[in-house]
């Protein structure tokens, strides 16, 4: 009999994923703008603005993939979650460009956090026949908040001009995710005694507690891929505003990636239940890579948008893939640290992406910036189909 996909606690803890996301991605595309027009900030004191964030998260994440494994989770959960929500309300009193870095560089550290804890989370809830599925599923509530929030995020600013209704938003969104965590009703998971011998190995590990060590080049083949949606989200409305002379289209765009995240979620869904994580990963990876040539290679709308539905679609079959492929690798009692560690590979991608793609940008134009995302997407795809397949394929756990 096949076991149940959809319990309560699932649908809790996506709908917990779907408004810290939102929150989050109703800022993300207008901060370059916000930071520009509020503070005349430049292009490159932009890129290192909005990266701390990202690397604040990076940092944390180790230590909260130990901290999940090692005290209780829903408690852990609550208290991320809790502090997340608080800085929303820094922002409304960060009223020069210092304390506003401050703010956005200290909030990435419960985001970090926070979404190791409830992915986690999601691990625990699901029948383990039904992970790799459940998974790819979570990843949904990621894709339509992606959809959703930039493009209330826009309208509400095209209509209203204030930032400060979009921090409101972001704020009470977060608390409505924060209360709908705090029903999930988590189950103590036992393992098979082979992994409890494991679990007592990987205390004398140090490292193993913060990064797992197992599956470190599906990480570093993360980071390539990290970077180059680091560049592509935070830099999109204004390359197309500066670029190719189009504005109040970054909505759309969002809108039309997260089409092609959720018709790639939906469709990969069987070959995840069979366990084919290497066939949806070198799909995702060769349609993301047609997306970023396109973008670039193509400066019009047809190809703007387009690229907009190949990226998603590709992401949306490599991200699932990726994340079953790095908890493979792991035994039951690492489950937090596997999700932490393909999450701060990310990270570090986002956080150089940002960083670098801000500095190219400055130096040589955003054109030149993105030329270099697809060259960098390409060396991902590379190292994978060279090495990362064979690496799994030879770690993998069954």
């Amino acid at each position: 009999m096949t076991e149940r996909l959809w319990n309560a606690n699932y649908i809790k803890v996506m709908t917990a994923n779907f408004s810290l996301f939102f929150a989050f991605y109703i800022l993300t595309p207008l901060l370059p703008l916000y930071l520009s027009e509020q503070f005349q900030a430049t292009k490159d004191v932009i890129g290192l603005v909005l990266s701390g964030y990202t690397i604040t998260a990076l940092l944390i994440r180790p230590f909260s993939g130990y901290v999940v494994d090692t005290f209780d989770r829903k408690q852990v959960l609550m208290l991320c979650y809790f502090a997340f929500f608080i800085f929303f309300a820094g922002y409304l009193g960060a009223s020069t460009l210092l304390l506003f870095c401050i703010v956005r560089t200290l909030h990435g550290g419960p985001f970090g956090a926070l979404t190791v804890a409830n992915s986690t989370m999601a691990i625990d809830v699901l029948p383990s026949s039904r992970r790799n599925e459940g998974i790819g599923y979570y990843g949904l509530s990621n894709n339509l908040a992606m959809a959703i929030a930039p493009t209330i995020g826009i309208f509400v600013y095209r209509f209203t001009h204030s930032f400060d209704l979009l921090f409101w938003i972001a704020l009470f969104v977060a608390g409505f995710g924060m209360t709908v965590d705090a029903t999930i009703v988590r189950k103590k998971v036992h393992g098979t005694k082979s992994e409890e011998r494991g679990a007592r190995k990987v205390k004398s590990l140090s490292l193993d507690r913060f990064i797992l060590v197992r599956g470190w080049l599906i990480g570093i083949n993360m980071i390539f891929f990290g970077f180059c949606f680091g560049v592509l989200s935070n830099y999109l409305a204004i390359y197309g505003k500066e670029v190719m002379g189009i504005s109040g289209s970054t909505g759309t765009w969002f809108m039309l990636c997260s089409v092609g995240l959720i018709l790639s979620r939906l469709q990969g869904s069987k070959a995840l239940r069979e366990g084919r994580l290497t066939h949806n990963a070198s799909e995702g990876m060769v349609i993301s890579l047609v997306g970023y040539v396109l973008f670039i290679a193509c400066p019009n709308m047809v190809g703007y948008y387009a690229s907009a539905i190949l990226i998603g679609l590709g992401n949306g079959h490599m991200w699932p893939a990726f994340q079953n492929m790095m908890i493979c690798v792991a035994r039951h009692n690492q489950r937090g640290t596997a999700n932490s560690t393909i999450l701060v590979a990310w990270d570090i991608g986002m956080g150089l992406g940002i960083l670098v793609g801000g500095i190219v940008a400055e130096l040589f134009g955003y054109a030149a910036a993105f030329w270099f995302v697809a060259a960098m997407n390409l060396t991902g795809v590379a190292l994978y189909f060279a090495f990362t397949r064979k690496f799994f394929i030879l770690r993998r756990l069954e």
